[in-house]
């Protein structure tokens, strides 16, 4: 059976590789040389062919293009140049040096397992396995000796339930349970990294009175397209704001948000895990993915960050408001974020900002009995409202562990702190 073979390759070399494959007796025929990136997205999204042979200098060529590439079916072979080095970024099925055998790179790539999307196979997997607890695939240890930290989640419906005041004090929490571990496998040197990837309104900076203009997320995004992006240099973007915790602060302006696609915060994430032993990601709200269904396939999506982080994180903490509206919003969200393949022993679920005003002269029997009736939910979380001690907490531009460090609010915090590490006990012993 002959292959299809979409040909955007470069200078002379693109003589020599239709050459070559034209003589390999019929096992491969060009549909299409493409004289730009354009072109050859367009040649792939119609089905012209099965296998893309690309020159690494060919101008967009991205890790985004190469998944695009894939989205539409098509295996990706990258040409390499003489002076083109640490090609791994792209994420390529297989990459061919300067005058190597592109025929036998084709086979490679064709015989390879189906990397058609990551994100898109781990959201299948837990979707298929939606009813059950689902527990992230082991990695390799990360520099050979630390195994891989973990990544959380903190996504909740619109409506400002708390996400990020949840997100920055769980995060400090985690770090100063790190801190105060007695245990010598707690105190492997690494800490706790508190992200904020919200698209539409991240607020992490402002809450830690840190500069918003530094660069955070859409930097690391960037290091991770052009292959840059490693340990240390995720490290330099991500200052220490306490003992244990740093920060990779958001974007300046809600515009900036095409700067974050998701195939390079794939990238990102697996640096998180090599740099902290806990990462907590501060989510946007919406898990809409209408912009996949535009005509031009290679469309940004505003909900790429939040989507991609979902799919990454071992367990998600979904927060609600303790309001009727709040709750109302949280269970209908809780129906959402399953058909976006969080299964209900990935999650943990928080009633935030609980208060007998708005719900009641025993607001945590009706919270429990609201989400236990309408959304199957029995072990729910309560955070009380603590105005007074976050008020203070973001005026002074700390932590509440640092500010209010006997409040109610950070206690409750801690709970949830807890119950997060039972969630994950089980990856820890395996």
């Amino acid at each position: 059976m002959t292959t299809g073979v979409l040909c955007a390759v470069r200078g002379p070399a693109e003589t020599v590789v239709v050459r070559d494959l034209t003589a390999a007796r019929g096992r491969f025929e060009v549909t299409r040389r493409c004289a730009d990136l354009a072109e050859l997205l367009g040649a792939a999204a119609a089905g012209l062919g099965t296998v893309a042979v690309v020159s690494a200098d060919l101008p967009g060529l991205d890790r985004e293009a190469v998944d695009h590439l894939r989205g539409s079916g098509a295996r990706v072979v990258v040409l390499a140049g003489d002076r083109d080095a640490g090609l791994a970024h792209l994420g390529a099925d297989a990459v061919v040096a300067a005058g190597g055998d592109v025929a036998q790179a084709i086979s490679a790539a064709l015989a390879a397992p189906d990397r058609t999307s990551a994100r898109d196979a781990r959201l299948g997997a837990r979707l298929e396995a939606r009813a059950e607890p689902v527990q992230p695939a082991p990695r390799a240890p990360a520099g050979g000796t630390a195994p891989p930290g973990r990544l959380v989640a903190v996504w909740g419906p619109t409506g400002a339930p708390g996400r990020t005041t949840l997100a920055v004090t769980l995060a400090a929490e985690l770090a100063a349970e790190l801190a105060g571990a007695p245990d010598a496998a707690a105190q492997d040197g690494r800490d706790v990294l508190l992200v904020d990837a919200d698209t539409y309104g991240g607020t992490v900076a402002q809450a830690l009175g840190l500069l918003d203009e530094s660069p955070g997320l859409a930097a690391a995004s960037r290091a991770a397209t052009t292959g840059r992006l490693d340990v240390a240099a995720l490290a330099a973007l991500t200052p220490a704001v306490g003992a244990g915790l740093r920060v990779l602060t958001g974007l300046s302006r809600a515009e900036r948000w095409p700067e974050v696609p998701g195939p390079s915060l794939d990238l990102v994430w697996r640096a998180a895990r090599d740099l902290a032993r806990w990462t907590v990601v501060d989510t946007g709200f919406s898990l809409e993915q209408d912009e996949a269904l535009s005509y031009d396939t290679r469309a940004p999506r505003r909900n790429a960050a939040t989507l991609s982080a979902l799919a990454e994180a071992d367990v998600v903490v979904v927060v609600g408001g303790g309001d009727p509206i709040g709750l109302q919003r949280l269970v209908r969200a809780l129906g959402d974020l399953a058909e976006a393949g969080v299964a209900p022993g990935r999650r943990v679920v928080v009633v935030n900002r609980l208060r007998a005003s708005a719900s009641g002269p025993r607001p945590g029997d009706a919270v429990r009995g609201a989400l236990h009736r309408y959304a199957g939910v029995e072990d729910a979380l309560l955070v009380p409202e603590d105005r007074a001690a976050c008020d203070g907490a973001l005026l002074a531009g700390r932590t509440l562990v640092e500010h209010a460090p006997s409040s109610p609010v950070r206690r409750a915090v801690r709970h949830v702190a807890e119950h997060v590490g039972r969630v994950l006990a089980p990856v820890a012993s395996g």
